[in-house]
């Protein structure tokens, strides 16, 4: 028994190491070479698991080795763009200036039906909306609306929005966030005089945020009001 945990242990460990090296893709964002390493990690890992005859090795050596073909194939992807044709293909115009391209559907195997989905899931209900549709090498659908149809912004009313920044997490959960206090140039005092006029220490806060104008936003935990 103790055998089988250690031994789960060590894969999961060990694929989530490998799974880490590969980035920080959705499964969906994945380059198709990306996706068959992934599933035969998964397929590799699930062997010594299963079966405790078979040597931890067999599983821990390839699934290695799958890890340094993927970062191969990336330096590559980095490096040429001829490689990355080859390996990840190019992104394929589904609709050209308002208009289907319907030779461009067939090689994609794509269905008007199931373009109409992706624009959905861009909140586009109307294909008549759209002046181009790109299917990306991910699988992704990129649109971009005809310009009458596209969101007003600031920029179109000739205003110039002030600079907002990011929000910085400065205590979550009791803990403070030291490396942010920094970023943005403060320290614990500081820290503490801000969340007095909340009537608490940093401590007691579940959320201390810090944005881009100054404005900080806090909220304590549970009994500690």
């Amino acid at each position: 028994m103790i055998n089988i945990f250690v031994r789960v242990l060590i894969i999961y460990i060990l694929v989530l190491i490998v799974m880490r090296l590969m980035g920080k893709r959705e499964l969906g964002q994945m380059q198709p070479f990306e996706l068959v390493i992934a599933i035969m990690i998964a397929d590799l890992a699930s062997v010594p698991m299963a079966d405790t005859g078979i040597p931890i090795t067999n599983g821990i050596i390839p699934i290695l080795a799958l890890l340094l073909i993927q970062l191969i194939i990336s330096i590559i992807n980095l490096k040429s763009i001829n490689g990355r044709k080859i390996i990840c293909g190019k992104p394929s115009i589904l609709v050209y200036r308002g208009k289907i391209d319907e030779k461009v559907m067939k090689k994609e195997k794509f269905t008007v039906n199931e373009l109409q989905e992706r624009l959905r899931q861009s909140n586009i209900f109307n294909i008549g909306d759209v002046e181009y549709a790109i299917l990306e090498t991910s699988g992704q659908v990129t649109v971009i609306q005809k310009p009458e149809k596209r969101n007003t912004i600031p920029e179109d009313f000739g205003i110039l929005p002030e600079y907002e920044g990011i929000p910085y997490d400065l205590v979550v959960d009791g803990k403070i966030m030291h490396e942010n206090l920094k970023a943005i140039g403060r320290d614990y005092n500081w820290l503490k005089k801000q969340v007095a006029k909340f009537n608490i220490n940093p401590e007691q806060a579940l959320i201390v945020t810090f944005d881009g104008k100054g404005q900080i936003f806090c909220q304590a935990k549970e009994g500690k009001k």
